[in-house]
């Protein structure tokens, strides 16, 4: 029996214009065998979840350039909360300092991944915490 593949969200929030790191990253989730939707640029939380339903995501992966990671990261969390999403992990990747880490993950999100992390960290964690079917 052939095993389910992962399918993610990859979420480009706020006015960020920054987004070669999200479509490298895409990339290699897609050659890890993962099915990846790309958001676009400058979508706002409610837009972010509402397209995770939609598209049956395991992951959102969130892609943050612009040092607004714990306030866009607590508003999506919120919002997955809301919307009993309990399935879907969050995950964060972009410009993240070390001390912000323990703080994105206390408020629920599953990994953070800083410029500069090897493809293969990202992809086992997914692959690691996603539920198999």
């Amino acid at each position: 029996m052939a095993s389910k593949k992962i399918r993610l969200l990859i979420a480009k929030p706020g006015l960020d214009g920054h987004d070669r790191g999200a479509k490298v990253m895409a990339h290699a989730l897609r050659d890890a065998g993962m099915e990846v939707i790309y958001s676009g640029l400058h979508q706002t939380v409610p837009s972010i979840v509402k397209m995770a339903i939609e598209e049956d995501v395991d992951v959102i992966g969130l892609s943050i350039m612009s040092g607004a990671h714990i306030p866009i990261s607590k508003k999506i969390m919120e919002l997955v909360k809301k919307e009993g999403l309990d399935d879907i992990i969050v995950v964060v990747g972009g410009v993240i300092p070390a001390k912000d880490i323990p703080g994105l993950k206390e408020i629920g999100v599953a990994g953070v991944f800083p410029g500069g992390t090897p493809f293969e960290e990202s992809i086992k964690f997914i692959k690691e915490h996603v539920r198999s079917e």
